[in-house]
């Protein structure tokens, strides 16, 4: 990857990263790549994807995003995608679109940009391109920007959605099923 660097900050994130014995940012996105998907006891505090050994899209990408600030890297961004979830791009989506006869629904997604590049970690065998022009909205975020701001900026894009397509559906209705 043309976008690596050596961890070399002496800052809570990069001494995990350099306990595990991983030293490149590379190393770094492969490392958590690897972790399972799920959700932290506590997505405010970024270590417990340490010590909880996994994560979600949100935090597993404001871990790599805090580890490139903590080593003076500008060039990467943490980002909240707004994009499509379709059957093409989410099978397990299916049945909630079907039982209301939707093609797809607005979800949120964090990843990163790197020099302008997406890069995403979130897990093994995912390919951001599968989501590229599926991509309503982007915004950059920081890594505190995770929970309760992603969670609004989501109902939004969902609410206004519903709104512009004229659809019979409550933003509730359709936040419990995805």
């Amino acid at each position: 990857m043309d976008f690596d660097f050596v961890i070399i900050a002496d800052a809570p994130v990069s001494r995990c990263f350099q306990n595990a014995g991983i030293h490149r940012f590379v190393e770094a996105c492969d490392f958590i790549r690897a972790l399972p998907y799920r959700r932290n006891k506590d997505k405010g505090n970024l270590l417990s994807v340490f010590s909880e050994q996994c994560g979600t899209c949100s935090t597993k990408h404001a871990v790599l995003k805090t580890l490139a600030t903590e080593n003076h890297r500008q060039d990467v961004e943490l980002i909240l995608g707004i994009f499509k979830m379709s059957v093409y791009n989410t099978p397990g989506i299916r049945a909630t679109l079907q039982a209301h006869g939707l093609d797809y629904i607005p979800e949120a997604h964090n990843y990163l940009r790197v020099s302008g590049r997406r890069v995403d970690c979130t897990r093994k065998g995912f390919d951001i391109e599968l989501i590229r022009e599926d991509i309503l909205e982007e915004i950059v975020i920081t890594p505190d920007q995770i929970g309760a701001f992603k969670v609004r900026c989501h109902r939004k894009a969902l609410q206004d959605w519903l709104k512009r397509e004229e659809l019979p559906f409550s933003p509730d209705q359709l936040w419990q099923n995805t």
